[in-house]
């Protein structure tokens, strides 16, 4: 039997979350998986890390 996940699952495992970690501290770690999930895909789906343009974070800022 294959695991599904419904939305009222969905809802309790962000809740859980929400009360562990705090709200300061889930929108980073939403990131930081976010980020492990495109660099563990990446290299599946074939594309090369000097094809991609680089992050926002990686531009300089631009001064006036």
């Amino acid at each position: 039997m294959p695991f599904q996940v419904g939305p009222l699952e969905l809802i309790v495992v962000l809740a859980i979350a929400l009360i562990v970690l705090g709200p300061k501290k889930l929108p980073e770690v939403g990131r930081s998986l976010g980020r492990g999930m495109r660099e563990f895909k990446s290299p599946l789906s074939g594309e090369h890390e000097e094809e991609r343009e680089p992050d926002e974070e990686a531009k300089p800022a631009l001064k006036d």
